[in-house]
């Protein structure tokens, strides 16, 4: 081969379109455009929400600022004082606060917050604490375990979730 015998794929070179170059062309008077109107004139067209001089549907939305974090861990709060109820030296789970009646879901990680006294020495099972629930815990005589919360993600899909098929 040589620099001679170089030349574009058959197909890939085009002559380009000759626009408003008289009847023959096949592309004379209004260059392939149609007829008059907005679509046959030069520029740009309408912008994208342009309704055709109607008000237009991102107009007549209601205007929300800010955003929503789809990706939000929304957890249900328990605090220490609700904690006296139990007797000393139990097991304190989130299955435990649901029969209780002191969380509603278990579809939602657990959240241990410092508000109030604690006397009862216990063993607190959640998906979280803060600082203070912690230290006050620990100050009754009661140790903190913290349990890993695993985010089940839905279907992607409007199918079935596979991950709920494997509970049934």
């Amino acid at each position: 081969m040589k620099l001679q015998d170089l030349q574009p794929a058959p197909g890939s070179k085009r002559k380009s379109k000759r626009i408003g170059r008289g009847y023959g062309s096949g592309k004379g008077k209004t260059g392939g455009k149609g007829m008059m109107g907005q679509k046959s004139r030069s520029g740009p067209g309408p912008y994208r929400t342009f309704e055709g001089g109607q008000n237009r549907l991102v107009k007549r939305m209601p205007f929300k600022r800010g955003f929503t974090n789809i990706w939000r861990v929304e957890y249900q709060v328990v605090n220490v004082d609700a904690l006296n109820a139990w007797p000393t030296d139990t097991e304190v789970t989130p299955e435990n606060l649901l029969k209780a009646r002191v969380i509603r879901r278990k579809s939602q990680p657990v959240k241990i917050l410092g508000d109030g006294e604690l006397t009862a020495a216990l063993v607190v099972r959640a998906h979280k604490f803060s600082a203070s629930a912690r230290q006050k815990i620990e100050a009754a005589g009661g140790t903190v375990v913290e349990e890993p919360w695993v985010v089940e993600r839905r279907s992607r899909s409007r199918g079935p979730n596979p991950s709920m098929r494997k509970q049934a």
